[in-house]
């Protein structure tokens, strides 16, 4: 995730989208390892992060809402520094990819 300021002085996020939905012909997406789906309280369907494009909301989004049995807290945790590195890694090989404005 990435934190800007919008010229209004909303704080902006943008991040990688986390999907079930398998990845189609255009997109650059890395599965996420069933390990780290059940760490983060995942379903245990696959699940992808999107690399090829990036989300960006003024936060905290429309679809933020609290994790159940997690309540208030919306953050899921951190990906293992290896998932993190590799995400990066694909990213700086992709581009910059396509934003998608969520508000």
């Amino acid at each position: 995730m990435l934190m800007t300021v919008s010229r209004d002085g909303l704080p902006l996020v943008h991040v990688v989208p986390f999907t079930t939905k398998e990845p189609g012909a255009d997109d650059v997406a890395i599965e996420m390892p069933q390990a780290v789906r059940r760490q983060l309280g995942l379903s245990g369907e696959r699940s992808w992060i999107v690399v090829s494009e990036w989300n960006r909301y003024a936060w905290p989004g429309y679809d933020t809402r609290p994790i159940p049995g997690r309540e208030p807290s919306t953050s899921y945790g951190f990906l293992p520094s290896s998932l993190l590195q590799r995400v990066l890694d694909t990213m700086v090989a992709v581009g910059i990819g396509r934003p998608v404005d969520r508000d």
